[in-house]
């Protein structure tokens, strides 16, 4: 038996951008998406902290270092500027493996990650 279980996890990240002309997806600045285990064209969830929407995209890689948190096309209608988002991704797992595994949760400051 398969389960989907959480794999990957981006919490209290800020939307710097929302482009509603883009043809869908989330760009999100690479230092993030290397923190969280997540790459280019990974299906994610998103939910706004702000006004409860929760939807789905794919990930666009953004520029390093840049700690762009970018919505685009449709999405870009789910969010503001300046929003609280958490994105997760989710793996599907043998059931046993799914018990000893554990997620990567990165909780970022100012969409920046810190070393310490």
């Amino acid at each position: 038996m398969l389960i989907e279980v959480l794999k990957s996890k981006l919490h209290c990240v800020t939307v710097t951008e929302a482009n509603i002309n883009y043809m869908g997806s989330i760009t999100i600045d690479e230092d993030l998406m290397e923190a969280a285990n997540l790459i280019a064209g990974e299906k994610v969830q998103i939910v706004d902290n702000q006004n409860g929407e929760r939807f789905e995209t794919y990930i666009i890689k953004g520029e390093r270092g840049s700690g762009c948190i970018c919505l685009n096309g449709a999405a870009a209608r789910k969010v503001l500027v300046g929003d609280t988002v958490i994105i997760m991704s989710y793996a599907q797992m043998d059931f046993e493996e799914a018990k000893a595994f554990r997620p990567t949760v990165v909780f970022p400051e100012k969409n920046r990650i810190v070393k310490k």
